[in-house]
């Protein structure tokens, strides 16, 4: 190997090239540390992540559900006892028995479809023998004696 002349630097020298390296960090400035997160909170809450559409292979029922409950099954009859009739008279209020698991809404549209009329309020009780009545009352325009004979209680 030849011996080399002052002053004539090789280009691939490994010194040279970690000191260019080192010339770059120097430009950038020194490392940045990492902040670390402080948590203020007695609990943790877990942030909300993207949660796909569900998108079923298959369907899980083999037979589709039926609606449970329609206007023939959310009013089973009229009730005509006196207190009723008493209620008809001075209240303006139908009394029916109704299923268990009819709410008040439910009770409201099946005696609109069914009967044509418009309930103001509906008020609802379990009886001692498990069955459920409920009181109708009816807005000012309809007269509960005069629906009443149509659907024949009186």
């Amino acid at each position: 190997m030849a011996p080399q002349k002052k002053g004539v630097v090789r280009m691939n020298d490994p010194a040279i090239a970690k000191a260019t390296k080192a010339k770059a960090a120097a430009k950038l400035g020194a490392p940045k540390k990492m902040k670390l997160k402080v948590y203020k909170r007695r609990q943790f809450i877990r942030p909300k992540t993207k949660t796909p559409k569900k998108n079923p292979k298959y369907v899980r029922r083999s037979v589709p559900k039926v609606r449970a409950l329609d206007r023939f099954k959310i009013m089973k009859y009229p009730l005509t006892t006196e207190s009723a009739m008493k209620k008809i008279e001075d209240n303006n209020t139908l009394v029916f028995i109704v299923n268990r698991q009819a709410d008040k809404r439910q009770i409201a549209t099946a005696v609109k479809e069914m009967y044509k009329i418009h309930a103001s309020k509906v008020n609802t009780l379990i009886r001692p023998d498990g069955q459920k009545k409920a009181f109708v009352r009816l807005s000012a325009d309809y007269d509960a004696l005069d629906v009443a004979n149509k659907i024949g209680i009186i």
